[in-house]
């Protein structure tokens, strides 16, 4: 199921979010024109290659970031399908966090993912790049704070278009539910495979670390905010018969809310 918007709004433009996909493209362009000249050399120099970060994790800590901003040079779709779910979910979890927290939790992410994936196959030499794992955090967090938003997602069966439609809505835990259970599949399904491909450990990483690290960003103040408004109901409708309409001597004529 590929999503394609939720309805949340938020109380703030989430700047941090676009600026995340912001750095993403440019550094996706800037990529893409030193392919053309250099190859495929600026992936293996600024990718996160297990097995250097294996023998010098200190002096490979610099790549674990440049990665996170990295994508495949000869395709769209890595980059489009990891932005898409960005732009989706990034923006409820920045508000609810906070900016600066948001871009602590985003990072975090994302080393987790990076180290997940290292443990997995320390002798790789295969380099990871995308941002998959820090979003695969922040698709995490946005199921813990928010499991039952409708999201709306393309049909995966274009003969069911008749009868369906082209798009439904899904609560938000069973989309990113389904995420991790295929990331989960697949990365069974590759163990004791060499060679590339999709990172699935590093997804589940991110994920991991989202579902933990949301708790601890999460501001006690903004938790009880949304308690309370979770909790909010309507006051009771006030019901007067006509002669009760006239106010009694020192009182106001309307009840005070």
């Amino acid at each position: 199921m590929l999503p394609l918007r939720d309805q949340l709004p938020t109380r703030r433009r989430p700047v941090v979010t676009y600026a995340l996909i912001a750095l993403n493209v440019l550094a996706y362009l800037f990529e893409s024109a030193a392919v053309s000249q250099d190859g495929h050399r600026i992936v293996v120099e600024w990718g996160l290659v297990p097995a250097r970060f294996s023998r010098d994790p200190l002096a490979e800590l610099p790549n674990v970031l440049s990665s996170m901003f990295l994508h495949a040079p000869d395709t769209w779709w890595h980059l489009g399908s990891n932005m898409l779910f960005l732009w989706i979910f990034g923006d409820n979890v920045e508000d609810a966090l906070g900016r600066g927290r948001f871009v602590a939790f985003y990072l975090l992410s994302g080393l987790a993912a990076a180290l997940a994936q290292v443990m997995i196959d320390p002798r790789s030499t295969v380099p990871m790049v995308g941002a998959s794992g820090a979003i695969a955090g922040v698709l995490a967090a946005y199921g813990s704070l928010h499991p039952t938003s409708p999201i709306t997602v393309l049909n995966p069966v274009p003969p069911l278009w008749l009868l369906f439609g082209p798009v439904f809505r899904l609560p938000a835990w069973l989309v990113i539910l389904e995420f991790f259970a295929m990331n989960l599949l697949s990365g069974l399904g590759t163990l004791g495979r060499a060679g590339g491909g999709v990172a699935f450990f590093a997804h589940l990483g991110g994920f991991v670390a989202g579902v933990l690290l949301v708790r601890v960003f999460f501001d006690d103040e903004e938790r009880k905010r949304r308690d309370a408004l979770e909790a909010w109901t309507p006051p009771p409708r006030m019901h007067f018969e006509r002669d009760d309409l006239r106010p009694a001597p020192g009182h106001r004529r309307y009840p005070r809310w």
